[in-house]
């Protein structure tokens, strides 16, 4: 077929020799993926045509229709996972295009030590995820009647004149703000830190909303993490721990993985 090479996600050779690619459909619903082989590299990529799928065509998708754009984000997600399942898998961006075979094999070449890199710091290792939420109205109740500088500004305040204290006592809410902010990231950091004692990497990422999240609590941390395998299981514990310890206080921690390995196999198309 002359047109498009959609990429999916690359992974070696000595891999996809021992276990054949699944039937899974295409891109455009109607193809079929395979593989092309490059050296030790191998490409998990369907055709599409050039002219339904052009520079154009895309973008005006992309920014105009939402219904779409969903589809085949999630189809793209869904097809990454389930080859992640199977093989060691760099994972490429949605929507990664190659006019031909040679430009894709070029950039491959062109890569090859990295991508050699790569494979071995994923091989045996997954992605995980862990985002922390927060009941502020929890928390708050406890920084405020527990927080020593807080403790402090109240009987500071009580020595005043009864007129100076009516105002005064205004500056406690926005102290109490302050350090129900100070006590969400000092805890979350804390578990962060320790997360990555069983990690050979942890990134933070940004959070997300409660539009995004749709949930009451607010997203206090979000992070990514890869784990060898050996280490999953006490990963998941030390959470659990966390969980408990922490639950009487508003917050809830979860983990979820593994993940193709977006975060940890970055590479230029």
């Amino acid at each position: 077929m002359s047109g498009l090479l959609y990429l999916y996600g690359l992974i070696p050779t000595e891999e996809a020799s021992k276990e054949s690619l699944p039937a899974m459909r295409g891109f455009d619903g109607e193809g079929k993926l395979y593989t092309i082989e490059i050296g030790e590299v191998t490409a998990i990529v369907c055709d599409l045509s050039s002219q339904e799928y052009s520079e154009d065509s895309l973008r005006n998708k992309v920014e105009n229709d939402m219904d779409w754009l969903q589809e085949k984000a999630f189809h793209h997600h869904e097809t990454v996972l389930m080859v992640s399942k199977l093989y060691t898998i760099i994972p490429l961006k949605f929507c990664t295009l190659y006019k031909n075979e040679e430009n894709l094999k070029s950039t491959i070449e062109g890569n090859r030590n990295k991508l050699e890199a790569t494979f071995k710091q994923l091989d045996g290792n997954e992605e995980w995820n862990v985002k922390i939420y927060c009941d502020d109205k929890v928390l708050k109740k406890q920084v405020s009647e527990n927080h020593p500088s807080i403790e402090a500004k109240r009987k500071e305040i009580s020595k005043l004149p009864k007129g100076r204290q009516f105002f005064e006592m205004k500056k406690i809410d926005q102290l109490v703000d302050r350090e129900l902010e100070n006590e969400k990231n000092r805890l979350c950091e804390e578990v962060h830190e320790k997360l990555k004692e069983h990690s050979l990497q942890g990134n933070i990422k940004k959070n997300w909303s409660k539009g995004a999240t749709g949930r009451q609590e607010h997203m206090a941390w979000n992070s990514v993490f890869l784990l060898p395998d050996s280490k999953v299981e006490e990963f998941v514990e030390e959470i659990k721990h966390y969980e408990e310890e922490m639950g009487h206080a508003g917050w809830k921690i979860e983990a979820s993985g593994p993940w193709p390995p977006y975060h940890f196999s970055s590479f230029s198309s």
